[in-house]
């Protein structure tokens, strides 16, 4: 019999939306919490969060959001992007969630590993010193998938 007890999640983050972001980071800060390795893989899109020059200007993605329950074309006007984001961001500020950059300082103390994909970093033209710090390196998918090789790993796809 095998031990199925979950050991290690990996997150692999593809949107540069604000709830996104902060899925991807509370779920890999519970996991840490729980005393479970993890890790968030930031591709395409999801590389905004880790570069130093957008990741505290995410916003909430009002167009095409069914939970946000108005219309796309409401979504889209001007105004209303800044205005979501705004509110998301005070309802999180009183639960104490840290801003992006706090976040990523604190899953990174907490020994989450941040790894950025070498595909959209290249093909976003992207170097490293454009990336923050705490980042534990630049992976292939092949090397992504190889962290994944072992019993009681989970992968999460946000």
């Amino acid at each position: 019999m095998s031990d199925t007890k979950v050991k290690k999640m990996l997150f692999i983050l593809s949107k540069g939306t604000i709830e996104n972001a902060y899925a991807a980071f509370v779920m890999a800060n519970g996991a840490r919490m729980e005393g479970i390795e993890s890790e968030i893989f930031f591709t395409f899109f999801g590389l905004e969060a880790i570069q130093k020059k957008k990741l505290e200007h995410l916003r909430v993605a009002t167009v095409g959001n069914p939970a946000l329950h108005m219309p796309t074309m409401v979504g889209g006007l001007p105004g209303v992007e800044a205005l979501a984001t705004k509110m998301m961001k005070k309802e999180m500020e009183k639960l104490d969630m840290p801003p992006v950059g706090e976040f990523l300082e604190i899953l990174s103390d907490s020994g989450c590993k941040l790894w950025g994909c070498k595909l959209a970093i290249d093909m976003f033209h992207l170097e490293r010193e454009d990336l923050i710090d705490e980042l534990d390196g630049i992976l292939t998918i092949g090397d992504f998938y190889a962290r994944a090789d072992q019993e009681g790993t989970h992968l999460l796809f946000i």
